[in-house]
C-alpha cells in the first residue's frame, strides 16, 4: 500500500471522527431545540385557547346577567308604577272622589246624597272605573249592555219603559 493511500484513509478517519465528535452532537442539539420549541409553542396555543374559551364563556355569562338585570329593572319599574297607581287610587278613595266604585248601580239612589262624586244622575258614566282587560269578552259585553241601556234611557220618553235585550 502506498503512503498516499494510508494518508487518505487517516484523513478520512479524522474527518469522520470530527464529524461524529462535533457536527452530529450539534445537529442533535439543534433538533432537540426545535422539538422543544414546537412543544412549547403547542403548549402556548393550547393554554391560549383555554383562556379564550374561558373568556368567551364569561362574556356570555356577563351578557346573560345583563339581560336578567334589565328584566329585573323593568319588573321593578312595573311594580313601582303599580304601587303608584294603587297609591293614587287610595288617595281618591280617601278624598271621596271614587265613591261611585264602592256603590252598585241599584244602590246609587241611597248613597247619592252622601257622596258628591256620584251625583244625582244615574246616566253618568264612571270615570275612575278601570278599563276592561284586553280580550276579556265578558267585560266588553257587559260594558256594551250598560252603554246600550244608558242610550235607550236618553232616547225614550218618560212614559215608555226602557227596552231590554237578551
Amino acid at each position: 500500500m502506498s503512503t498516499a493511500l494510508i494518508i487518505a484513509i487517516v484523513i478520512a478517519a479524522i474527518v469522520l471522527i470530527a464529524l461524529f465528535a462535533f457536527v452530529l452532537p450539534r445537529a442533535r442539539r439543534q433538533k432537540e431545540m426545535r422539538d422543544r420549541q414546537r412543544e412549547l409553542e403547542g403548549r402556548r396555543e393550547r393554554v391560549a385557547g383555554e383562556h379564550r374559551d374561558e373568556a368567551d364563556s364569561r362574556s356570555r355569562n356577563a351578557e346573560m346577567a345583563e339581560q336578567k338585570a334589565k328584566i329585573a329593572e323593568q319588573e321593578a319599574k312595573r311594580e313601582r308604577a303599580e304601587a303608584e297607581l294603587h297609591q293614587t287610587r287610595a288617595e281618591q278613595h280617601e278624598r271621596g272622589m271614587a265613591d261611585d266604585e264602592l256603590v252598585e248601580d241599584h244602590e246609587r239612589d241611597r248613597f247619592a246624597a252622601a257622596s258628591p262624586s256620584m251625583g244625582d244622575d244615574d246616566s253618568t258614566m264612571r270615570r275612575d272605573k278601570p278599563a276592561p282587560i284586553e280580550g276579556d269578552a265578558n267585560s266588553e259585553y257587559e260594558q256594551g249592555r250598560k252603554d246600550e241601556r244608558r242610550f235607550e234611557r236618553d232616547e225614550n220618553t218618560a212614559d215608555q219603559p226602557p227596552r231590554t235585550t237578551t
